[in-house]
């Protein structure tokens, strides 16, 4: 059986930490959605399209093949069959993925890749639209959220761990001036999937968060198959 799961939310919830914590505990695939839109970027800046032309940047966009697959337990990105993991991480492709992934047609061919992933492979996927534009049909959808304060504490002690001087009210002003904007965009939206269940990892830990997804998801996966026989 092909199972696919969903975990949507605001920026600092937590997403990808727990959408890989859950991903490695099933024995899924992760698919690091960010990670594609940067092998895309490297893709264009291979064949030198002009940053500010947003047409040639959809045209040349449909050649890529962009797929993410493990080899010996690490999380490989493979564009057009070459892993490009250690070419991802660079300002330049940060830069380039930050205009490329603005652009439609940019982000139309990486939800049919995106799409094509979880019909060949269960997979976890976490982002801001999964459940309700990438994989409407996923068996199990979660909205997994924390309090502003809470996610600014997260990022505050991240930046102090990091030596970073940061200042807890800014990010916090930071994280819900970012909400808004993602709750208000005009593409695909941030917002809780009807048939999404909710997860408020405030006051849980990442591992009690992970047990309760896994948790969501033995009950779905069960209640699915009682139905069938």
């Amino acid at each position: 059986m092909i199972y696919n799961i969903a975990i949507d939310g605001p920026a600092g919830a937590g997403k990808s930490t727990i959408a890989r914590r859950v991903a490695k505990e099933l024995s899924f695939i992760y698919v690091d959605t960010g990670a594609m839109y940067r092998a895309m970027a490297l893709y264009l800046l291979h064949k030198n399209v002009d940053r500010t032309n947003t047409e040639q940047i959809g045209e040349v966009c449909q050649n890529a093949e962009i797929s993410i697959e493990y080899q010996n337990g690490e999380q490989i990105v493979l564009l057009n069959g070459e892993n490009v993991n250690a070419y991802l991480r660079t300002e330049e492709v940060g830069n380039m993925a930050s205009v490329s992934s603005a652009v439609p047609r940019v982000r139309k061919k990486l939800l049919s890749l995106q799409r094509k992933l979880a019909k060949d492979m269960s997979v976890v996927m976490d982002g801001r639209d999964i459940g309700t534009t990438i994989l409407p049909d996923a068996d199990v959808k979660i909205y997994l959220t924390a309090s502003s304060l809470t996610r600014a504490k997260r990022r505050y002690l991240e930046l102090q761990e990091k030596g970073t001087v940061c200042d807890l009210d800014n990010i916090q002003k930071d994280i819900e001036e970012r909400d808004q904007r993602d709750m208000n965009r005009e593409i695909s939206p941030l917002r809780q999937a009807e048939d999404a269940v909710l997860v408020d990892s405030s006051d849980l830990t990442i591992e009690q968060v992970v047990d309760r997804i896994l948790e969501i998801f033995r009950a779905r996966t069960e209640e699915g198959a009682s139905h069938e026989s």
